[in-house]
């Protein structure tokens, strides 16, 4: 299968479906493939119309996700919001094309400004003993199966300290969950 993979700056997600044989490409505009696989760094609409089998969409969440729900309306009058949310559904309408696609972000805004997720997801689920409430929004997809629920419920991403690499450590894909969708979605 062709497949891309949007907004991922790690390239968890791409290597797995690499690893199972498939034709799979990353594909970011501010950060060059980490792993050194396949990948397009420029924008997702450049490359969003190839005949993709399948595409998973990373879109960022800083602005859209609950935990931030306390600077929604009196600090994001910028803009940001309205704009991290107007990508998300250009995104959706945009891949109508493609078979197959999921839409993951957090437990947020998402949720009533498109739809409710098909699946909520865990780290925990998938090997992980960590807690990251993560929303799936599928089309041609089933809902990902649990492969390995283990013990513990930290809460490593919530009580992360502030640093200049903190966005991006939250928003990688957890391993498991990353072998999940190359496994069963592949």
């Amino acid at each position: 299968m062709k497949i891309l993979v949007a907004c991922e700056e790690s390239q968890v997600v791409t290597e797995a479906f690499i690893n199972r044989g498939h034709e799979a490409m990353s594909c970011d505009r501010y950060h060059p493939g980490a792993k050194g696989l396949p990948h397009y760094q420029g924008d997702l609409f450049d490359v969003i119309h190839f005949p993709w089998d399948l595409a998973l969409f990373f879109t960022p969440c800083t602005d859209l996700a609950v935990s931030g729900a306390k600077h929604f309306w009196y600090k994001k009058l910028d803009g940001r919001q309205y704009a991290s949310a107007s990508f998300f559904m250009r995104c959706q309408k945009e891949s109508n094309h493609i078979p197959r696609t999921s839409f993951e972000n957090p437990i947020g805004i998402m949720s009533s400004l498109f739809r409710k997720p098909d699946q909520i997801i865990q780290p925990w689920q998938f090997g992980h003993g960590e807690t990251k409430s993560t929303c799936l929004w599928l089309k041609g997809l089933p809902v990902l199966k649990p492969t390995e629920i283990v013990e513990g419920r930290n809460q490593k991403m919530w009580l992360m300290p502030p640093s200049k690499d903190r966005a991006k450590l939250r928003s990688k894909t957890y391993l498991g969950i990353a072998k999940a969708m190359a496994e069963q979605w592949g």
